[in-house]
């Protein structure tokens, strides 16, 4: 197949004290996302969209919470290996497209380092990456600042 599209989701606890890292970019905040590894639910999104167009299975397949090794993880990792993989299978990406969910704090000032990040380690131009961000306008766990939830979605070409 020529092209490939897939999509990834992922959410995260919001708790104190620890670090917001969102798109491998520390947000200042007085909250953090938790989760086995760094808890940057954008990269683990971005990772399940290209490992989900390539029909490769998803995250928690290369990187399991149940194993010690990626404890604490930086989710670069991730987004690194993934991309090795789909170089591998012989495709590269032609968009990505991502929202953070995230009633507070706001992301909009951190948007273009975001998207430099990934561009960068995924070795594509910025303006293949579009990051964009909302609330739940205090509806649900987000609203109310218990979590942070990422959507994102890539296409693939041979």
């Amino acid at each position: 197949m020529p092209y490939r599209i897939g999509n990834g989701i992922d959410f995260h606890k919001l708790i104190d004290g620890i670090p917001l890292v969102v798109g491998g970019i520390i947000i200042p905040f007085n909250k953090g996302s938790s989760g086995h590894s760094d808890g940057d639910a954008l990269f683990h999104s971005i990772v399940d969209s290209i490992l989900g167009a390539l029909s490769l299975g998803d995250i928690g397949k290369y990187f399991p919470s149940s194993d010690s090794k990626w404890k604490n993880a930086d989710s670069r990792k991730f987004l690194e290996f993934t991309n090795k993989l789909m170089i591998e299978k012989g495709y590269l990406i032609e968009n990505i497209d991502s929202t953070i969910i995230l009633q507070a704090p706001s992301i909009q000032p951190y948007i273009l380092s975001i998207r430099e990040n990934i561009a960068s380690i995924l070795s594509i131009s910025q303006e293949q990456v579009s990051v964009k961000a909302t609330t739940t306008d205090k509806l649900g766990f987000i609203g109310s600042g218990e979590g942070i939830s990422t959507f994102s979605s890539v296409l693939l070409k041979k």
